[in-house]
């Protein structure tokens, strides 16, 4: 006879969360112990432990990564994705912290925690956890919890009192979220509510995943705004262009087309570089950046790759000029831009973030401020520039003048 099932969601309505932890602790204490349990624990987290008892984490040991330092922090913040969502995410999740029980999470794609938010009180609690800012969650770091279950299952999950791995974090229930990139498809990280056991409510998980919804929305309605700056941009490229050609963005998402079947998306290669390049679906592409985007022209059997040239001119105002085989387009970079784009023009091999602020500030340690500006720089001109290490892209000259 087969065992039952805990049910889902964690707690019902109406439930006594004491009467469930009870029954947790004793699946948990079973599950532990080799010991038949009185049930089944619900499915996700059953997977769960099946795949923290992989990763070697062990229950009755707190084994964490090691915390990131402030820089550390800064730069994963700034690479997340998710600094523009954290007003929103705190504005909308206010009523589950604002009584001072729950803390609010907001961690990257792999479990780091990068920001959190709550009275004085819980957040010493989480402290004794190793619940910090630059802490990992991740189910490899410390076992079952809605921040690396969230992640690893692609779902929304809610882990209360001994559905946690780790028998320390007994005390504790959490709620958490993957918020997708609308973009890519790609998992950006994941909001969380964590608070004691006590404070578990069944309409939290509900709320957490609205909000994760909310935030992918925002994304979306922005990335639409930009696609339409796109398509205000291109639309003289394609009025010259002399065959078939597509607009999109650096996601192969299509802004504006002209004597082509509608789609809505190219294949971009992996690494999306000037030139040509066999594009499924369409075949041969010549492949021109543009601000925000780029510029593809379905090449004729026996045209020629052309190359991209890139001339900055320096002075009180500085000024990028771009020719390509469409014709040439301006950008007006600021200050710190134009010696950006000086020092890759003079150091055709690349430059680090290191590298780039001994250039800059006389110092190798402000790499965040220099990755802040490369990636503003790159939202106008990402298809002209590599990184790791910094420089101009295969097939683009670049000069100054």
């Amino acid at each position: 006879m087969s065992l039952p099932l805990l049910p889902e969601p964690a707690l019902a309505a109406g439930d006594d969360p004491r009467a469930f932890a009870a029954v947790l602790h004793a699946v948990y204490d079973a599950e532990m112990a080799g010991q038949k349990p009185p049930a089944r624990p619900r499915s996700v987290i059953g997977e769960s432990w099946a795949r923290v008892r992989e990763a070697g984490v062990r229950p009755d040991v707190d084994t964490t990564a090691p915390v990131l330092d402030p820089m550390e922090l800064q730069e994963r913040r700034a690479a997340s994705g998710l600094s523009e969502l954290l007003e929103p995410l705190m504005h909308h999740l206010d009523t589950l912290i604002v009584d001072g029980e729950n803390i609010l999470v907001v961690a990257d794609t792999a479990g780091r925690v990068l920001w959190r938010n709550g009275v004085n009180r819980v957040l010493h609690r989480a402290d004794r956890l190793g619940f910090t800012e630059g802490a990992s969650w991740s189910e490899q770091s410390v076992g079952t919890n809605a921040i690396g279950t969230a992640l690893a299952s692609g779902r929304a999950v809610q882990v209360f009192s001994a559905e946690h791995f780790v028998r320390s974090h007994h005390g504790w229930t959490c709620a958490g979220a993957p918020i997708r990139d609308p973009r890519s498809g790609a998992v950006l990280g994941a909001i969380d509510v964590s608070g004691p056991a006590a404070t578990i409510h069944p309409t939290t998980l509900a709320l957490v995943d609205t909000v994760a919804k909310l935030a992918e929305s925002e994304l979306r309605e922005a990335h639409r705004a930009r696609l339409d700056e796109l398509r205000a941009v291109g639309a003289p490229m394609l009025a010259r262009s002399a065959g078939p050609a597509f607009v999109v963005d650096s996601y192969g998402w299509v802004a504006a087309l002209d004597a082509v079947d509608a789609r809505s998306r190219l294949p971009l290669p992996r690494s999306t570089t000037a030139g040509r390049h066999y594009l499924h679906g369409i075949g041969d592409c010549e492949l021109e950046p543009m601000p925000g985007g780029w510029l593809v022209r379905v090449a004729e059997a026996d045209s020629t790759s052309g190359e991209v040239r890139v001339e900055l001119v320096t002075g009180d105002a500085p000024l990028v000029r771009v020719s390509g085989a469409t014709g040439t387009w301006v950008h007006r970079p600021s200050p710190r831009h134009a010696q950006l784009l000086a020092l890759l023009a003079h150091h055709p091999d690349g430059l680090s973030a290191a590298q780039l602020s001994e250039h800059l500030f006389g110092n190798p340690t402000q790499r965040i401020a220099v990755r802040s500006e490369m990636s503003r720089l790159r939202k106008h001109l990402g298809g002209l520039l590599a990184a790791n290490p910094y420089r101009f892209a295969e097939g683009v000259v670049a000069t100054t003048s």
